[in-house]
């Protein structure tokens, strides 16, 4: 139980980041945005990581090609497609495009993990993916494809593709490393290869006309969405496995409509409470299968 319960949390975490995302987008460019999270983020893991053992762990050739794999997808990729998209597209639409995750994550976990999966656990899935897309669009899916797709949504369609990846390679990893490990050296790869690109795009020059607010989200982003988020998110692979753990995300736009309510003030819908029970149905059944089907 409190593995689903910090599950719970982490889509709640990870919900507040479309808001502080969308806030950043005004002002921020996309790979400065996404520096300043992973060095906030790197700077924090660390700490935590001589706090508890001492140090991180020393690495091979085949764990640092590992790491920075894990740099690569989870956190120069992704951030790049999540912030670049955000820009253009609005959080509602990349959260459902988001919510696209658990089924890739689902069937790529049987495919190359052996991960069991049921007919129990897809009904699940595409109930919890259902009620998200219901809740985001406010009970009129079809509202979603209105235009068809456009540029900013294949990037966020990229981010999907880049966090399937991390998440897999990340259940290969805590193989021979904790989940903090993972993360940290994640943190400083990913880190490192954004950082031209967020020079490149005049990070330093920008930096003085940065606002309280602009520093509050990248606060918010290293440390409570990366940091905890993403440490209970691995936590959870280890435990329970990646197919379980990713259905969780389809919690991730029902949170950012509730944040969107708290903070911007964007009215509710009777559509949110029905998606909210369709989520919760999907994954219960998602997960309410016997511990061996889990790797």
């Amino acid at each position: 139980m409190m593995v689903y319960g910090k599950l719970i949390l982490t889509a709640v975490l990870w919900g507040g980041t479309f808001v502080a995302g969308r806030l950043l987008s005004d002002g921020m460019g996309a790979f400065s945005a996404a520096f300043l999270r992973f060095l906030t983020a790197s700077v924090c893991m660390v700490w935590i990581m001589y706090q508890r053992s001492g140090g991180l762990p020393a690495l091979d050739k085949k764990g640092w090609l590992g790491v920075c794999l894990l740099g690569a997808t989870g956190v120069f990729a992704y951030n790049a497609f999540f912030f670049t998209g955000l820009q253009t597209v609005p959080a509602g639409r990349a959260a459902v495009i988001i919510s696209t995750n658990p089924i890739l994550i689902t069937v790529l976990a049987a495919l190359f993990f052996g991960e069991k999966l049921t007919t129990r656990k897809g009904v699940g899935i595409c109930l919890s993916v259902t009620g998200a897309t219901i809740a985001i669009s406010r009970g009129n899916p079809a509202s979603l494809l209105t235009g068809g797709l456009s540029g900013g949504d294949l990037i966020i369609f990229g981010g999907v593709l880049s966090w399937v990846l991390y998440s897999l390679l990340g259940k290969r990893m805590m193989s021979f490393l904790s989940p903090h490990a993972a993360i940290t050296y994640s943190c400083i790869t990913g880190t490192i290869m954004l950082l031209p690109f967020a020079l490149n795009e005049g990070m330093v020059t920008d930096f003085s006309g940065y606002t309280m607010t602009h520093l509050l989200c990248i606060a918010y982003l290293g440390v409570l969405g990366t940091v905890i988020g993403f440490t209970w998110f691995y936590q959870a692979i280890k435990e329970i496995g990646a197919s379980r753990s990713g259905v969780f995300i389809n919690f991730v736009p029902v949170a950012a409509i509730l944040c969107g309510w708290i903070i911007l003030n964007e009215p509710l819908s009777l559509s949110l409470f029905a998606g909210v029970l369709l989520v919760i149905t999907g994954v219960y059944m998602a997960n309410s299968v016997p511990a061996e089907a889990s790797s």
